[in-house]
């Protein structure tokens, strides 16, 4: 089929889909419209079999889909941090990871899969930074682009998130973003005018946060005028779970879908006031066909072919392979002086570190699912090291605030108000979460209590520590003496906080020695009133247990003595759940416990240590010059250790480049404040963020710069040739106005990979433009001694600014870099771009 009768078909599909649509929305009245408006429960939209319309399920995205289950008996494949991705500077590897993000949403029955989420690192201290991918817009727009473009080829809706303005998670539901209009154009708002223009996206998400005065859901100029009348976005604008507030103003404001339900302020509330003149039903009309269209595209509309034939889907993919390569894509070599890769060679490895055992393979909140399984660095590295080497582990420091669930299955009983079974589940371990439905048809308006039961088999004598983690009464008993008999409290005002950040309460056990028998726990917890989530019955609580351990002082001793006795050394460090989760920011940026000490001492007692960071975000490294090699791991996904013994052996190379710059020291942060004050959080930094302030900052520099990271080869750049194209015709932003192509030679031993990076740079005369932005970027692939050519075109937008309420074209002379990082940029050419027409 010719790219002609493909684009004649695809328009043809399209026009007999709209014919379905209005046809459909014709056969409604008011209230059957308005139904279409509001979750019919926690993540999904009704069906009504009177159109051929079937019942339309969403279910979160960013790092894997969960569906509609939040419970270990359904997983996924838990797939590497958007931050991860982002560090692969790769769209063709994004566009692959949402066609397999689509191939698990089928697979769960699920047609919409909320995400990419594309808000801006603003600051380091962004709690949910691990779930975006950038500092920087146009990489943000470019790989948000193609990871939607991967999802719809696979038949499955997307949400980019949240629009917008939602940097940062303090007060995130009140919060009032105040930003000029330039600053939001140019940054915040670019990469979602990015994804529109480039990849349709079928559905988008409104942020809870207000922008100059106006909740998102209720945002007249950013919603009607912007997204849909400027950038031509047809599809669904869902609130985020719980943010639609006022019934007129929302639906004014076009909020197709009020999210979760079915109580929302839409429902009776919306036909309430369409009858009382509030809202026009022409409004309503235009919600409902958005929603129907959606529902066309993803196959759910009679009559309405799919966007996406069944025949047409992608090929099926190795879910498990596929989240190995992103790992390892993304992986940044921060410095190395050569100890990496691990030669063939090497004798003995001592492992140290919590999360060497205990891998943290994603950031805390709703982007979190239940992995098929996960492969921690312990098990990676144990399988990949040549025969014949010793491997050594010691913990060292445990980071951890809360307990680990109980490593044993345990069986939850669930029962009503009179003490009665309702049924019965079986889990995998000491966790236990519900929301929106429970197992085998029970009903939340039954349940009274939860009781879990399991088998602690204690490895040691000692003092057990056993977790409650949870809202609600709780009874602890072990082998039937109550151990704990008391109300946990919810902690702040994140109405959410109860199901993703719940508290804990500690009791110690005391088991002598000589008692080698199994202990039985039984932990009770009685539901507190009005204790779900928007209406909806939620159970989420923890039985954790963590072993008898010797002091910290005691852990960091045997670490050192560990690493002194062995040939390498590899620390893994991190942050945790209580640093990096949705809904909270970060208090500061240095590694929880004394996981520093830990890495100095190691240091100190081996020079060939290798630091291996597990963090979604920046962290301070203050040890990071006394070190051999620093290999930054994001969060790596379920296949983490498989992934990092790959790099660390060299059977592939780490692949990623820093998506943003990271500080040495947290007062040079160039943006810190994420607080509000009396409600408001003034972006008064405007447009420098990122790279683009470091570069204001006279005499201080970051840590690594973004764009930074080293691979195994060596790469020289040979030339830079740059050719202004003839003027494009439209207000397409981003047709080309200049090509650039780069030679560049690997000079090194080992075949590799290189980021090619293009920055723009205005000739100086505007102080209001950001010194130097990145206006394009590349891969290049070549054997050792090959030349390799790269092409790069730079796009409209990047020669324009907003100015006076419009965007205005910028002619006139720039320098043209390209290079290895923001701060490493060899070759320069300048160039004049003359006036359009």
């Amino acid at each position: 089929m010719t790219p002609d009768q493909q684009h004649g078909e695809q328009r043809n599909g399209e026009q007999e889909r709209e014919a379905a649509v209005e046809a459909a929305l014709g056969k409604l009245d008011l209230t059957a419209k308005v139904a279409l408006l509001a979750g019919a429960d926690m993540w999904s939209l009704p069906a009504n079999a009177d159109i051929g319309l079937g019942r339309l399920v969403m279910s979160d995205g960013p790092a894997g889909v969960r569906g509609e289950n939040w419970t270990p008996d359904d997983p996924s494949v838990s797939v590497p941090s958007p931050t991860a991705l982002a560090a692969t500077w790769d769209p063709e590897l994004a566009r692959r990871t949402g066609q397999l993000l689509a191939q698990e949403a089928r697979r769960k029955g699920a047609h919409v899969v909320l995400a990419p989420t594309v808000n801006l690192h603003r600051s380091p201290r962004g709690g949910r930074h691990f779930e975006a991918y950038s500092e920087d817009p146009l990489l943000t727009g470019e790989l948000g682009a193609a990871f939607v473009a991967g999802v719809q080829s696979g038949g499955v809706g997307t949400t980019p998130k949240h629009f917008v303005a939602n940097d940062s998670e303090t007060d995130r539901f009140t919060v009032d973003v105040r930003v000029d209009e330039r600053t939001l154009r140019e940054l915040y708002l670019a990469p979602f005018e990015a994804i529109v223009r480039k990849a349709s996206p079928w559905g988008l998400m409104s942020a809870y946060n207000k922008v100059n005065g106006a909740f998102m859901t209720e945002h007249q100029e950013l919603n009607n005028g912007v997204l849909r009348g400027e950038w031509g976005f047809d599809g669904m604008l869902v609130s985020d779970w719980t943010g639609a507030r006022d019934t007129v103003r929302d639906a004014l404001a076009g909020l197709d879908v009020a999210m979760p339900g079915p109580a929302t302020v839409y429902g009776e509330h919306l036909v309430r006031a369409v009858r009382e003149g509030l809202v026009p039903e022409e409004t309503v009309d235009e919600l409902a066909r958005r929603v129907l269209r959606l529902a066309a595209r993803v196959g759910l509309l009679e009559g309405a072919p799919a966007a996406v034939p069944a025949a047409e889907l992608p090929a099926p993919i190795d879910g498990e392979a596929l989240a190995r390569e992103v790992a390892a894509a993304g992986m940044v070599l921060l410095a190395n002086d050569g100890v990496l890769p691990l030669p063939d060679s090497v004798g003995s490895v001592a492992l140290v570190g919590q999360a060497a055992q205990e891998a943290r393979i994603g950031g805390g909140g709703s982007a979190q699912v239940f992995p098929t399984h996960v492969v921690s660095p312990l098990e990676g590295l144990r399988a990949a090291l040549p025969p014949g080497t010793a491997l050594a582990y010691a913990v060292g420091a445990d980071p951890n605030v809360h307990l680990r669930p109980l490593a044993a299955r345990t069986e939850a009983r669930f029962l009503d108000r009179d003490g009665a079974e309702l049924g019965t589940a079986t889990l995998p371990d000491g966790a236990a979460r519900w929301i929106g439905q429970l197992p085998s048809g029970l009903s939340f308006a039954d349940l009274a209590a939860v009781e879990l039961t399991g088998t602690l088999q204690p490895g040691r004598a000692g003092t057990h520590r056993i977790g409650i983690r949870g809202v609600g009464r709780f009874v602890l008993e072990a082998d039937g003496a109550v151990l704990f008999d008391d109300t946990v409290l919810v902690e702040g005002e994140d109405p959410a906080a109860a199901f993703l950040n719940p508290p804990e309460r500690v009791v110690e056990l005391e088991l002598a020695e000589g008692v080698a028998g199994p202990v039985s726990l039984a932990l009770r917890h009685v539901l507190p009133e009005g204790g779900g989530f928007a209406g909806f019955g939620l159970v989420s609580f923890t039985l954790g247990h963590g072993e008898p351990a010797g002091t910290a002082d005691e852990l960091l001793e045997e670490a050192v003595s560990v690493a002194a006795a062995a040939d390498v050394a590899v620390v893994v460090v991190g942050t945790t759940e209580e640093v990096e989760s949705e809904g909270v920011d970060r208090a500061g940026l240095a590694l929880p416990g004394r996981q520093d000490e830990l890495v100095a001492r190691i240091a100190e007692a081996n020079p060939r240590t290798v630091v291996v960071v597990n963090a979604g975000a920046p962290v301070l490294m203050p040890w990071r010059k006394d070190v051999a090699a620093v290999l930054l791991g994001w969060f790596p996904g379920q296949e983490a250790g498989a992934a990092l013994a790959d790099v660390l052996t060299g059977a592939r190379e780490p692949g990623g480049r820093l998506p943003t710059t990271w500080p040495a020291a947290e007062v040079d942060a160039p943006v810190w404040d994420v607080d509000p004050v009396n409600g408001a959080l003034a972006y008064g930094e405007g447009l420098f963020v990122g790279y683009r302030a470091w570069q204001r900052r006279s005499g201080i520099a970051p840590a690594y710069w973004f764009g930074h990271g080293l691979g195994y080869t060596e790469w020289s750049y040979e030339g830079l040739d740059v050719r202004v194209l003839p003027s494009p015709a439209g207000d397409d932003p981003y047709a080309p106005v200049v090509e650039a192509v780069v030679l560049l030679r690997n000079t090194g031993a080992r075949p590799g990979r290189e980021v090619v990076q293009l920055y723009l740079s205005p000739d100086g005369t505007d102080d209001s433009r950001p010194a130097t932005a990145l206006a394009g970027f590349a891969s290049a692939t070549a054997a050792p001694g090959e030349q390799a050519e790269v092409r790069v075109r730079l796009p409209l937008r990047a020669f324009q600014t907003w100015t006076d309420g419009h965007w205005t074209d910028r002619p006139g002379g720039y320098r043209i870099q390209a290079g290895h990082s923001v701060a490493d940029l060899p070759l320069t050419v300048t160039a004049e771009v003359p006036p359009r027409g």
